[in-house]
């Protein structure tokens, strides 16, 4: 039994010494990669949002006396948001703040993710109650409804973005921990060469002790590089924290939600007056015509 330990411990600091500082370098890149992935991901949310927030306040500004029924004006502004992000983009190819890149969009999904999105809040809007004396959760349904969405919340379409995050975020104690785990495997790994100095030899004594301090100063390289790493790391999680950009994303729809709520005085589903504009309906239609397509794809 302690033959096996011991030949396992060899292989590891055998395989270890040699892997170990390109296995770091490797994991520290694929970390920035995936930490960026999550960033693109979060700041599109949040820029769809702070278009539909625009969009709500510059209604209120421009009619303060307007009233009428939430889940048609919620509607509205969404798929208006929705339609000038992407539609308009696709079909005049104009440059406006609304937009991202072309390839953004197809590399994560940003479309499909942010028509779920809209999806998912109408849904939960249809079954709100005007008559009740309390108003609805928003904040929850919010936080609900981008928690339960199945392409932002997926990183690679696989991994859940929260359990990522948190792992992102104890990656710089794991590199300091494996650095030092290095140089003791590197310390291990050249004490044995101090067997076959002989103290007799002066010259022979040097070159084993030159050897091993050469193999020391190496091993010690490892720690070095776990702490820079850990730095750049622990850098990179705060310039790129995604929980502050998320939190306001919830504040940020939840209280354009609640004003909505608030000017309404039903929330009648169908309203027999359509809606005001031709372009509210060119932007419902075009909507709709993406959740059938999704859906579509989907089966």
């Amino acid at each position: 039994m302690n033959a096996s330990i011991v030949d396992l411990i060899n292989g590891i600091v055998f395989y270890a010494t040699d892997y170990l500082m390109p296995f770091l370098i490797i994991a520290f890149i694929l970390a920035v990669f995936v930490r960026l992935m999550i960033t693109v991901i979060i700041r599109r949310q949040h820029r769809f949002v702070k278009e539909f927030s625009k969009r709500v306040y510059q209604h209120i500004f421009d009619h303060p006396d307007s009233r009428g029924s939430f889940y048609r004006s919620f509607k509205g502004f969404l798929a208006a948001t929705y339609f000038e992000s992407f539609e308009l983009r696709a079909k005049y190819k104009r440059r406006n703040p609304d937009h991202v890149m072309t390839i953004e969009d197809r590399v994560f999904l940003i479309q499909d993710g942010i028509i779920r999105l809209i999806d998912d809040f109408l849904k939960h809007a249809r079954y709100l109650r005007k008559d009740e004396a309390q108003q609805p959760n928003f904040h929850e349904i919010t936080n609900n409804v981008f928690n339960s969405n199945p392409v932002f919340n997926r990183v690679f379409g696989l991994f859940s973005m929260s359990r990522t995050n948190d792992i992102l975020n104890i990656l710089p104690g794991i590199f300091i921990v494996a650095g030092i785990f290095g140089t003791f495997l590197g310390i291990m790994k050249a004490l044995p060469e101090l067997t076959g100095m002989d103290i007799t030899n002066a010259e022979a004594s040097k070159l084993v002790i030159d050897s091993f301090l050469i193999r020391i100063a190496f091993a010690l390289s490892t720690s070095i590089l776990g702490i820079v790493l850990s730095v750049l790391m622990s850098f990179l999680n705060t310039l790129l924290s995604p929980d502050n950009t998320y939190l306001e994303i919830i504040d940020s729809f939840k209280a354009a939600t609640e004003i909505l709520w608030n000017k309404s005085d039903t929330n009648q589903i169908e309203d027999p007056l359509g809606f005001k504009t031709d372009r509210e309906s060119e932007a419902v239609n075009a909507f709709e015509i993406a959740i059938a397509n999704m859906y579509s794809k989907a089966s």
